[in-house]
């Protein structure tokens, strides 16, 4: 379906009268045709009676196009969404989830986040924080060569949107609204933004994403601020009750196209005045860190991007080319070199080689290393990472083979030589679950930020070359993640490990202070070595 537009309606606050609402798409539909998918902001659940929710959670009713709303706006209706992470609540009709990105197969993309903004952290479960904000910025801004989202849903209205605009009636927009949303559609650049609430329709004139300096590019982002349904509101081209329109995957379509101006576009509403708003803004801490972020793939589902603004900014100038670190001194982890203890080996691949560290946690605490000289996971070719992906595999299974489960961390601070620590935690010890909030607790007592991300998300994609970083990944796939700004505890990640929480060994916090002979170890190699053969993919030469 490549070039085929993608016609999408979307509504305003539902208040839980759904046979209105679903009716009238019907009736748009029948008038207008067909449409692939219904996007529903503000107030999907109201204080209406449940019977008439309940004909369509129990299938006897269903919605006519798959529909995909936010979730709550007050304590009332949190219950009727029971996965944080997104969820079917009836057939045709998918709560999204708190915050993160809707994908389509052909280049859609809508990013969204649920609820009011809260002033409190952690958030209540019908709120978004500061954090929840920046995550979700994070989980795109990290993403290669991000253009922007093709539209935005959020239930606020975004702070000072009337700014350089048509107004909204006598609604005061600098009053009214989310700074916090404003930022994030600062950030994101979503040529369209939804958002609900304030029980009026506005639709204000196309913005400007960039500013106009020479040879810059334009960019412009459609706001439409919806009304529910019981009042007459402005649409674009159909029905009183929903705004339609047509999208086309921006990948389909021609860059000219993408930079095209109406005579009415305005100035950005959100964008500060005077020399600030020439200077690219730099990510704060917060903005840097990972990100929670869903996927969903939609076969029929379309959509476009945002072109770029051509000039790269501060994003071009983290598109460095990979290079190879060369050791400044003696490296005694380059399997080449003469410092290498090889009598640790116990496998070596095609680009990695495992060892048993020295002075472990445990007489079976292992690194995955690579066989050059890498300072960072990021830096490794793509042949590295798979390579590493099997030792990751093999050693799972190995040690789920003795009753015990790894915890793999990464300290890339104060480190030429990329270690991949490997250590492994008895079942009947710990579960999963208090590994993690070990972490995260410790983590907060030294006042470090240990964020969680997505299992299945690249650490390429959170962390240029030569950042420093500390992470880590349990055999379930869960990730924690800390950008190191200035100091980090060089043992932090053992001291978590040696805690009593977990594996209750802590006078083996400090390597140096547990090593043991070289006959000791070279017989604890041996013996491993012989153990994790039947799991070992390489041929160890």
């Amino acid at each position: 379906m490549a070039g085929k537009p993608l016609r999408v309606l979307a509504c305003g606050d539902v208040e839980g009268k759904f046979d209105m609402l679903f009716n009238r798409v019907q009736a748009v539909q029948k008038k207008s045709g067909e449409f692939d998918l219904l996007l529903c902001v503000g107030n999907f659940f109201g204080s209406t009676p449940e019977a008439e929710w309940e004909e369509y959670r129990t299938c006897a009713k269903k919605a006519p196009i798959p529909t995909y709303v936010l979730g709550a706006n007050n304590p009332e209706t949190v219950h009727y969404f029971p996965d944080v992470n997104g969820c079917e609540l009836a057939e045709n009709i998918t709560y999204l989830g708190r915050k993160g990105i809707f994908s389509g197969t052909s280049g859609l993309q809508i990013a969204y986040l649920s609820g009011t903004e809260s002033l409190s952290e952690p958030a209540p479960a019908y709120s978004f924080s500061s954090k929840d904000v920046s995550e979700l910025k994070i989980s795109l801004l990290s993403t290669p060569k991000f253009k922007g989202v093709d539209i935005l849903l959020t239930s606020p209205w975004p702070r000072g949107v009337g700014n350089f605009g048509n107004k909204p009636g006598e609604m005061d927009t600098k009053r009214c609204g989310s700074v916090l949303i404003s930022n994030l559609a600062t950030s994101l650049k979503p040529r369209y933004h939804f958002a609900a609430l304030e029980k009026t329709y506005y639709e204000r004139l196309p913005y400007r994403q960039t500013i106009l300096v020479e040879d810059s590019v334009l960019r412009r982002t459609e706001i439409v601020f919806c009304k529910g349904q019981e009042d007459n509101w402005r649409v674009c081209y159909i029905s009183r009750y929903l705004y339609a329109f047509s999208i086309l995957p921006m990948r389909s379509m021609d860059p000219a196209e993408l930079v095209k101006q109406p005579q009415d576009v305005t100035e950005n509403p959100y964008r500060k005045s005077g020399k600030e708003a020439h200077q690219p803004k730099m990510l704060s801490g917060a903005e840097e860190e990972p990100a929670c972020q869903f996927f969903f793939d939609l076969s029929k589902q379309h959509g476009k991007k945002r072109p770029s603004d051509g000039k790269g900014g501060q994003h071009s100038q983290l598109k460095q080319p990979k290079k190879i670190h060369q050791p400044t001194g003696p490296c005694w982890f380059c399997l080449s070199s003469p410092e290498v203890e090889k009598h640790l080996v116990v496998s070596i691949g095609t680009h990695c080689y495992l060892a048993l560290a020295k002075g472990g946690l445990s007489n079976d605490h292992v690194l995955i290393l690579p066989i050059g000289h890498y300072q960072s996971v990021v830096e490794l070719s793509s042949e590295a990472m798979e390579e590493i992906d099997k030792y990751k595999s093999a050693l799972k299974k190995f040690f789920r083979s003795k009753g015990k489960r790894y915890v793999l961390f990464e300290r890339n601070y104060r480190s030429q030589h990329l270690q991949l620590q490997v250590i492994p935690v008895p079942l009947n010890c710990c579960a999963t679950e208090d590994i993690k909030e070990s972490f995260i607790l410790q983590a907060q007592e030294q006042e470090i930020e240990l964020l969680e991300i997505p299992e299945h998300s690249d650490i390429k994609q959170i962390a240029q070359p030569g950042t420093p970083y500390f992470y880590v990944e349990l055999d379930t796939g869960e990730k924690l993640f800390h950008r190191i700004k200035k100091k980090f505890p060089l043992q932090f990640g053992r001291e978590v490990l040696a805690s009593e929480a977990i594996l209750n060994v802590p006078g083996r916090a400090d390597w140096q202070q547990c090593t043991a002979s070289r006959d000791e170890a070279e017989a604890t190699a041996k013996a491993f070595r012989e153990d994790f053969q039947p799991f070992d993919f390489s041929e160890l030469q």
